[in-house]
């Protein structure tokens, strides 16, 4: 059989598992919202029998945590809304169409979007989302033969393997904000005086050379799957093939001018120049008054600052608003979904069943399985919660105690935490919805790609834990 027989088998295989398992998930798996719902209905019983609490002790732990995470979910709406203005800015849009130029090859264009997108992911995933899409689609148009699928899952790579290692991961950043987790669980991180407040800065998390091996591991290995994953032009379907006309875009908004003087304001740089020169000079006096840059940055900071660069790349307070305006649709599952998940929180942390998932992880492991076990069941947990930050306030009470008493670096758990649950995402269509709308693709067309990249990234996460982890010393 000649190399390019062998090829097409091993293709129409990977074809096949992907079909198979997209057509399972579309007959038996719920949206995140159902998820949500059903994680409530389980843990309620756990709580009562294996958490030893009674039924009216569980409702109101249920109640009580209901609302506590009301500034999280303000924030992380936020990141969604200040990345996707980023990325609607004339400036970055410019860009982008420059960079779609660059690849001549189908590989080198799918390499190209998949670097794009996990570099972008780690800055902001939110903002990763919208831009790399937009790259792809318009990468599609320029290189022939280029299989469009690939190209689409490549724009959503960053979401499945280092956004939560990067500057908006969730769980890192509520761990440095003070208000973004319930007090109880403050507690169980803090265990006494052993972390005073229970705070963990980024220098901890995200920003320990450990996590920036990991990082750079992943996109290298990520990359090069992709590359030779890249259907050969007689295998691609291209966006014609599919049906989808590039040629068509969405209508263009008509240009905003002033057309009252009441207006002016509305339409006017220098307010903007005044506006962003404030916000500037305050988060200049912010960070330089911090003992510890890097403890200052959390999501308030950050999302002030993404703020702000959105707001001067689009020129007027009037830009920045539609914008803002076109973003907010994105933002209602976080809407809807966090009470329950913080609600979630609260029957476990309210009762004993932390305690005891908690105690189950220590009898089952030891201080240097520990990190592998917690990143293999976070790539679990978030197949069914497809949250981050929202499963991290469910994970967090168990995780970190379990933590404490095997004595593993609580910062480095934080970090394995995110390998994990970023895997999830590459097998739970949630989170691709965005990328799909824009490139009108369905989850079927592009989960056989990330389910390549989720079978090479899941064995290599869980080595990187276990050994980079044994570099690190508890608590911090």
């Amino acid at each position: 059989m000649s190399t390019l027989q062998c090829d097409t088998v091993e293709l129409s295989l990977v074809g096949r598992i992907a079909l198979a398992t997209t057509r399972f998930s579309e007959r038996w798996i719920p949206d995140a919202f159902a998820f949500a719902l059903l994680a409530t209905l389980l843990i309620f019983p756990l709580a009562v029998v294996w958490g030893h609490a009674s039924v009216t002790t569980t409702i109101d732990a249920w109640g009580k945590g209901f609302w506590e995470l009301l500034p999280f979910t303000l924030q992380m709406a936020l990141v969604i809304i200040t990345g996707s203005v980023l990325a609607s800015a004339p400036p970055i849009a410019r860009t982008i169409a420059r960079v779609a130029g660059w690849p001549r090859t189908p590989r080198g264009a799918v390499a190209l979007v998949t670097s794009c997108a996990l570099a972008s992911a780690w800055f902001n995933w939110g903002f990763s989302l919208v831009v790399s899409a937009a790259l792809a689609r318009e990468v599609a148009r320029r290189v022939r033969d280029v299989d469009y699928r690939a190209l689409a899952a490549a724009s959503f790579l960053g979401l499945g393997s280092i956004w939560a290692q990067g500057l908006s991961g969730s769980a890192a950043l509520q761990m440095a904000s003070v208000n973004a987790l319930p007090a109880q669980i403050r507690e169980v991180v803090a265990h006494g005086t052993v972390l005073p407040g229970g705070i963990i800065s980024l220098r901890h998390t995200i920003f320990l050379w450990q996590s920036q091996v990991a990082v750079l591991l992943e996109f290298l290995v990520v990359v090069a799957i992709m590359w030779f994953a890249t259907p050969p032009p007689s295998r691609a379907r291209t966006a014609a093939d599919l049906g989808i006309d590039l040629g068509v875009t969405a209508e263009s908004e008509a240009p905003l001018s002033a057309a009252t003087p009441g207006e002016w304001i509305e339409h006017s740089p220098i307010v903007t120049v005044l506006i962003v020169l404030l916000g500037g000079t305050y988060l200049v006096r912010y960070f330089a008054a911090a003992a510890d840059p890097l403890a200052a940055l959390n999501l308030n900071t950050l999302n002030l600052l993404l703020l702000l660069v959105g707001f001067a790349l689009h020129g007027t307070p009037a830009r920045l608003a539609r914008a803002v305006r076109n973003a907010t649709p994105a933002v209602w599952g976080v809407l809807l979904q966090f009470p329950f998940y913080a609600g979630i929180a609260g029957m476990i942390t309210y009762t004993h069943l932390n305690h005891e998932i908690a105690g189950l992880f220590v009898r089952v492991s030891s201080a240097r399985t520990y990190p592998a076990l917690i990143a293999l069941y976070s790539t679990v947990l978030g197949i069914f919660v497809p949250s981050g930050g929202s499963k991290w306030v469910i994970e967090a009470p168990y995780v970190m105690d379990a933590a404490h008493r095997l004595q593993v670096h609580l910062g480095w758990m934080v970090a394995v935490y995110d390998l994990g649950e970023a895997l999830a995402n590459l097998v739970q269509p949630f989170w691709m919805l965005p990328v799909l709308g824009i490139l009108r693709l369905r989850a079927r067309d592009v989960m056989g790609f990330t389910l390549v990249v989720f079978l090479a990234l899941l064995p290599l996460v869980l080595l990187l834990v276990t050994l980079l982890g044994a570099t690190l010393r508890y608590p911090l």
